[in-house]
């Protein structure tokens, strides 16, 4: 079973980072952070994201580190009401995030979308399992 889950994300300024997250109200893990890293808390304890320098993030990895103009994957996290959607989508555009796709209502499952500064493709999104169509 799996206790946690770390996503690691390239990122050009760790300083914007850390202001346009805090701007959306989440913190960092700072036992985690340091020059070349952020860790990003998603879900306290159990998701994170590690957002780390480019140059660092390559040191992981031996294949070409994907730009901001490349999709290498799409994040999506649930809140707990419609209204936080939109909040956070609200708060993320005014923080320097841009929208990469309209939001869209399937009556059970309610997203929109927004790539941050460096680029990363998020989904913010609820759902109501009882609203499930039959």
């Amino acid at each position: 079973m799996i206790q946690s889950i770390y996503v690691n994300l390239p990122v050009e300024d760790l300083a914007r980072s850390r202001s346009f997250w805090t701007k959306l109200g989440f913190s960092f893990n700072e036992t985690f952070s340091d020059d070349k890293a952020l860790c990003l808390m998603l879900n306290e304890g159990s998701i994170c994201a590690m957002l780390l320098k480019r140059e660092f993030f390559s040191t992981f990895t031996n294949r070409a580190v994907a730009d901001h103009h490349t999709t290498q994957v799409l994040l999506a996290i649930g809140v707990d009401s419609r209204q936080k959607v939109d909040d956070m989508v609200s708060a993320a555009l005014e923080n320097g995030a841009t929208r990469y796709r309209e939001a869209a209502d399937h009556g059970w499952m309610y997203y929109d979308c927004i790539a941050d500064p460096d680029g990363h493709q998020w989904e913010i999104m609820y759902s109501d399992p009882n609203q499930l169509p039959t």
